[in-house]
């Protein structure tokens, strides 16, 4: 796949360069609300004009979609299906990184007429960073990586529906409960979807489908051998319209999650408890 390593330097130099030095180090003036309970930080601004500046360089046909560039201006995701984009969340888990503490990654995605190519997510702290290539497989930093879920009574789950009115947050997790265990969320898509092809948790439930937060670790899980579909079952890709993603480790597990998660008792189709 062409950039590989490319954009693999590029994402290491530019969390070693703006990123990592500003983590529990941010002046209060560095920190700001840009929507209601959505923070940005000087690293987001940053990381993502430097990450910006490298893509185009290396593939200057390709429209260029950041979190914070479509925050200030929101009709660049206008045919965010169409053509070939890169995708950039400069600091996913910005309000982890806000408050000094992980997780929190860097991620970017190649994506050409709404399918996935490549994808690449950087651990900052650790180091470790995972790249997916569409029929090419998952790796992190170079082996290969295989989905798997554990051998537990109850599989995990980390349900992402503080978006939810309280009162059908307590519905869904009432019916979700009943078979599976609920872990709290890491407020981290990069983390969750490495959770699940590392075998920690088994499914995984997001609310929101930002194309950013979800288009690189969704080809790495599925790349892994993993499931990721919208709430009505079917593939995910970005640019999809619609409620909800649910990712699982397997598809037994994605199986499990649809029968907890997924039935009309849960309420989460319902249209008045589905926030896109």
């Amino acid at each position: 796949m062409p950039f590989r390593h490319e954009v693999s330097t590029l994402m290491r130099d530019v969390a070693a360069a703006v990123v990592l030095p500003r983590f529990r180090c941010l002046a209060v003036d560095e920190i700001a609300e840009k929507s209601p309970g959505e923070l940005v930080t000087a690293a987001d601004l940053e990381a993502e004009e430097l990450l910006a500046e490298g893509l185009a360089s290396l593939c200057p046909e390709a429209r260029i979609v950041g979190e914070e560039s479509a925050a200030a201006d929101p009709s660049l995701l206008d045919g965010i299906g169409e053509g070939l984009v890169w995708l950039i969340d400069p600091v996913d888990g910005t309000a982890n990184f806000a408050a000094g503490r992980e997780p929190f990654g860097v991620m970017v995605a190649l994506v050409d007429n709404g399918a996935t190519l490549a994808g690449w997510i950087l651990a900052p702290i650790s180091g470790l960073l995972c790249h997916a290539e569409r029929g090419g497989g998952a790796t992190c930093n170079g082996s290969r990586v295989t989905a798997r879920t554990g051998r537990r009574v109850l599989p995990i789950a980390a349900l992402g529906t503080h978006f939810l009115p309280p009162e059908r947050r307590e519905r869904v997790h009432a019916c979700a409960g009943r078979t599976l265990d609920v872990r709290p969320v890491p407020r981290c898509a990069a983390e969750s979807y490495q959770r699940l092809a590392f075998g920690r948790d088994d499914i995984a439930l997001f609310q929101r489908t930002l194309a950013w937060d979800h288009a690189a670790g969704a080809l790495f899980l599925t790349e892994a051998g993993g499931k990721v579909t919208d709430w009505r079952g079917h593939a995910w890709h970005p640019g999809t319209e619609g409620p909800g993603i649910l990712a699982a480790a397997s598809e037994r597990a994605w199986q499990l999650g649809a029968e907890a998660l997924l039935a009309p008792e849960a309420g989460l189709l319902d249209p008045e408890a589905c926030l896109s």
